[in-house]
C-alpha cells in the first residue's frame, strides 16, 4: 500500500483582473495587554475594486529609504537581492535566496514573500510557503511584516488552501498586527462559502478582528483595518449558509457603525437567508427593500431571485418571473405578489427578525408595489437556473426545449454558453441516458462552446453510478488528450467511490495514489471515500490507516462521518471492542456519537452476539435521549440530545428480545412509539414464538430457580401483552414501570 505524506498544496486559481487603487496595510499601537512586534513595516500594496472582499494585491515601487529600516546592516548580498526585487525579477530573486546560507534581511524576506504571494502560480505559492516554515522552525517570523502576510493569506484564499490562510490571518493576530480589511476579508469570504464549519469559523474570525478594531479609541489609527461593506457582506453571507436570522439581524444593525452600507450584494444574500429558512413569502419584500433604498438592482438579485422559487419548486413563479423579463415588463413585484396570495400559508418563523429587516413587509399592504426603474432581458444565467428547475423537477424535454430556444436568440447575452449546456447533459445523466448527454458534448464542441472540467465531471459521475468504470477511465483519457483538462480532486473523488461500487478498493487505492503523485491534495471526501472502500470490502487496519494519514494532513480536518466510516469497518466484522476503542477515542477528541454511530455498534454487536453490550449500548442511546429540562444548565461539553431513528432502535430492539431481555425491549418499543416509529409486532412475535414460547414451562425447576425467575417471567408476559398474544395481562393493565430485574 503506498500511503505516503502529501504532496505540496493543490495549485493556485488565476488571478487576472488589473488593479486599480492603492491599499497599505499599517501596523498600530496596541493596549499594553497585547503583545506587539519588535518591528515595524513599510511596504506596501494595491488592491481591485473594494466591494471585492477577494481583491488582488501587488506592491507598489518603493525607494531605498522606505525599505531599509535606518538600523539594519544591508550586505552586498541582500542589496543585489533588494535590486531584483524592485525591477519585478522574481524567479531570479527567488534563485539568489536559495543560495544564500543565512537569512537576508527584513525588507527582502517581506518583499520577496509578497512579490511570491502575487504571481498567482502554484509554484510560487509553495515557495512563498516554504519561506514561512523556514522562519517559523527558526523561530524567526518577527522579520515579516503585515503586507506580506495580508498577500500570502489572499493568495492562499484564492487557491482555496482556506484552513491555512485562515492560520495566517490569526498568527498575524496573535503577533499584533492588525490585517488590512481587503486581506482579512478575503478569507471570511472562502470560509463562509465552504463547507462543513466554514461558516461557523469565517463569523469567529470576522469577530476576533473586529473586536480589536473596537479596542481602539482613536478609529484613525485601525481605519484600514475596520470592517466594510464587503466584510460584512462576507459574515452575513456565512450567517446565511448557517439559516441564523438572529446574528444576521445583529451584523445588519451593526454596519452603520463601521461607516458600511448595505449594497445590492447585502441583499442578494438576504434572499438567500430568506430561501434558507424557508420564508418564501418575504422574497418579493428583499426585492421592493432595495427598490425603496434606491439601490440599482443587478442581474445576480434578479437571478437569486428566480433560483430561490426554482429551490422551493414553484417553478410556476420562477417560469412567470422569465416570461416577463422576456417581455421587457417592469412589474415583477406585483408578480410576486400575487405568488404569495396562491401560497397564503407561509411560514411565519423568525417574524420579528424580519419585520426589523424588512420593515416594508409590514405595511406592504398599505401601497401598490413598485415597479423596476427599467426593464431587464434575461441573460443565459437567468434561463440556465430555470433549466436546473426542471432538471430538478424530472422535466427532461422541457430542459432540452429551454435549450433549442436559447440558441434562437438573437441577443448574444442570452445564448446558451458552457453553463447552459452542462446543464442539459447533467439532466441527461440523472435519466440515465449516457448517450444523449454524450451527444449534448460533442455538439458544444461542435458550436464552438468548449465543455469545463465540471462538465466531465458530471459525465464521470454518470458512468460511475451505472458501474460502467471502463467507460469512465476512457472519459478521463478523452479529457486529458482530446480537451486539454486535467482532472481534479473531484474527478478522482467521484472515480474512487465508482470503484466502491464495483467492490473494488484495490483500484480505488491506485486512482488515490495517482492522484497523489499528480501533485492533487486529496480532500476530506477523497479520505472518508477511501476509508469507505477498505471498510466495505473487510479490511479496517488499511480503513484506519487512511484514517491516521488524514488527522497528519493539514490541509483537511476530520469530521464526524470519517470517525464514523472507521467505526463501520470494524462493525461490520463484529469487532466490538475495537469499535468501542474508536468511538472513546472519537469522544476525546471532542466528536460525541451519533445516531450513525450508535446504528453502527448496534449492527456490530448483533453479529458479534453480545447482548450484554446492547444493554450497555441503550442505556447510554436512553440517556441521550433526555433533552436538558427548561432552566437546567448546559455544559458545553455535554453531547447534545439524539433523536434515534427506526433502524437503530429495531435492531436494539431485536438483540433484546432474542436474549430475552424483556424489560428493555419494551422500554425501547415505547421509544419507538415516542418517537413516531411503529416497531415491527409481526417480526416480534416470530422471534418470540420461535425462541420463547416454552420458556418458563418446565415442571422440574426447583422452587428457588423458579423465584429467581419470577420477575423476568412478568416482563416475558408484559411483552406478551404487548403483542397481543395470550397472556395473564388480558382483563388488566400493565405498566412498564413497576417491572423489576432483567438486568
Amino acid at each position: 500500500m503506498n500511503l505516503n505524506p502529501p504532496p505540496p498544496p493543490s495549485p493556485l486559481a488565476s488571478i487576472s483582473n488589473p488593479l486599480s487603487h492603492s491599499l497599505t496595510l499599517h501596523r498600530v499601537s496596541f493596549p499594553s495587554s497585547i503583545s506587539t512586534p519588535t518591528r515595524p513595516f513599510r511596504l506596501h500594496a494595491t488592491a481591485s475594486t473594494p466591494a471585492n472582499p477577494a481583491a488582488d494585491f501587488t506592491l507598489t515601487t518603493v525607494t531605498a529609504a522606505d525599505d531599509d529600516d535606518g538600523d539594519t546592516p544591508v550586505s552586498n548580498e541582500d542589496q543585489k537581492l533588494l535590486t531584483l526585487l524592485r525591477q519585478r525579477k522574481t524567479e531570479e530573486a527567488w534563485i539568489l535566496y536559495t543560495q544564500y546560507s543565512h537569512l537576508p534581511n527584513p525588507t527582502c524576506l517581506s518583499r520577496l514573500l509578497s512579490q511570491l504571494s502575487y504571481q498567482n502560480t502554484r509554484t510560487s505559492l509553495t515557495r512563498a510557503q516554504s519561506i514561512i516554515t523556514r522562519l517559523r522552525d527558526e523561530r524567526q517570523l518577527r522579520h515579516l511584516d503585515a503586507n506580506s502576510l495580508g498577500l500570502l493569506a489572499v493568495a492562499a484564499a484564492k487557491a482555496g488552501q482556506t484552513r491555512y490562510a485562515t492560520s495566517i490571518v490569526k498568527s498575524m493576530l496573535r503577533s499584533g498586527f492588525l490585517p488590512h480589511v481587503k486581506a482579512w476579508s478575503a478569507v471570511v469570504s472562502r470560509l463562509a462559502a465552504s463547507g462543513d464549519d466554514g461558516p461557523a469559523e469565517a463569523l469567529k474570525l470576522f469577530y476576533s478582528v473586529t473586536r480589536r478594531v473596537r479596542r481602539f479609541a482613536e478609529p484613525e489609527l485601525v481605519a484600514d483595518s475596520r470592517p466594510d461593506t464587503a466584510a460584512f457582506n462576507a459574515a452575513l453571507n456565512a450567517c446565511a449558509n448557517l439559516g441564523d436570522s438572529d446574528r444576521f439581524l445583529k451584523l445588519f444593525d451593526e454596519m452603520p457603525e463601521s461607516g458600511a452600507e448595505p449594497d445590492v450584494l447585502t441583499y442578494n444574500v438576504m434572499i438567500k437567508l430568506c430561501a434558507r429558512v424557508g420564508r418564501k413569502d418575504l422574497l418579493v419584500f428583499v426585492l421592493e427593500r432595495i427598490l425603496d433604498q434606491g439601490i440599482t438592482v443587478c442581474m445576480t438579485t434578479l437571478n437569486s431571485l428566480v433560483a430561490a422559487y426554482v429551490g422551493f419548486g414553484d417553478l410556476e413563479t420562477a417560469e412567470k418571473m422569465v416570461q416577463a423579463m422576456r417581455e421587457g415588463r417592469r412589474d415583477l413585484c406585483k408578480i410576486l405578489r400575487e405568488a404569495n396570495l396562491r401560497n397564503s400559508n407561509s411560514s411565519g418563523r423568525d417574524g420579528n427578525v424580519f419585520e426589523k429587516l424588512l420593515p416594508n413587509s409590514v405595511t406592504a399592504s398599505e401601497c401598490e408595489p413598485p415597479l423596476l426603474p427599467k426593464a431587464y432581458t434575461a441573460n443565459s444565467r437567468i434561463y440556465t437556473t430555470l433549466m436546473k428547475g426542471y432538471m430538478n423537477a424530472g422535466r427532461v424535454i422541457d430542459t432540452v426545449r429551454m435549450l433549442e430556444a436559447l440558441r434562437h436568440q438573437d441577443d448574444s447575452s442570452s445564448q446558451p454558453d458552457h453553463v447552459t449546456y452542462t446543464t442539459v447533459v447533467s439532466a441527461f445523466v440523472k435519466a440515465g441516458s449516457m448517450d444523449r448527454a454524450r451527444r449534448v458534448l460533442a455538439e458544444m464542441t461542435r458550436v464552438g462552446v468548449p465543455a469545463n472540467r465540471i462538465t466531465y465531471n458530471i459525465l464521470l459521475k454518470g458512468y460511475c453510478q451505472q458501474l460502467q468504470i471502463d467507460q469512465a477511465k476512457e472519459l478521463v483519457r478523452e479529457m486529458t488528450e482530446d480537451a486539454g483538462i486535467e482532472p481534479d480532486v473531484v474527478s478522482y473523488n467521484i472515480l474512487i467511490d465508482g470503484c466502491i461500487q464495483v467492490d473494488d478498493s484495490a483500484r480505488a487505492l491506485a486512482f488515490f495514489n495517482e492522484m497523489r503523485a499528480k501533485g492533487i491534495a486529496p480532500t476530506k471526501i477523497s479520505y472518508t471515500t477511501l476509508m469507505k472502500a477498505f471498510a466495505l470490502s473487510g479490511q479496517p487496519k488499511l480503513a484506519n490507516k487512511v484514517f491516521d494519514e488524514m488527522l497528519n494532513d493539514p490541509r483537511v480536518k476530520a469530521d464526524l462521518v470519517a470517525w464514523n466510516m472507521l467505526v463501520e469497518g470494524y462493525c461490520r466484522l463484529g469487532l466490538v471492542e475495537e469499535s468501542k476503542k474508536i468511538i472513546q477515542r472519537m469522544k476525546e477528541h471532542g466528536f460525541h456519537p451519533d445516531v450513525a454511530t450508535y446504528g453502527s455498534l448496534a449492527n456490530g454487536i448483533a453479529l458479534a452476539r453480545k447482548p450484554g453490550e446492547a444493554l450497555l449500548l441503550w442505556n447510554e442511546v436512553k440517556d441521550r435521549c433526555t433533552a436538558k429540562k427548561e432552566g437546567e444548565k448546559s455544559d458545553d461539553a455535554d453531547p447534545p440530545t439524539l433523536k434515534p431513528d427506526e433502524g437503530l432502535l429495531d435492531i436494539l430492539a431485536d438483540i433484546c428480545v432474542r436474549a430475552a431481555f424483556f424489560k428493555k425491549a419494551l422500554e425501547i418499543v415505547a421509544c419507538m412509539e415516542e418517537n413516531g416509529i411503529p416497531p415491527n409486532k409481526t417480526k416480534f412475535t416470530k422471534i418470540y414464538v420461535e425462541m420463547h414460547s416454552r420458556m418458563f414451562t418446565s415442571k422440574h425447576a426447583s422452587q428457588a430457580r423458579q423465584d429467581r425467575r419470577s420477575e423476568r417471567k412478568r416482563a416475558a408476559e408484559a411483552f406478551k401483552f404487548w403483542l397481543g398474544l395470550p397472556n395473564s395481562y388480558y382483563g388488566s393493565e400493565w405498566r412498564l414501570g413497576s417491572l423489576d430485574g432483567d438486568n
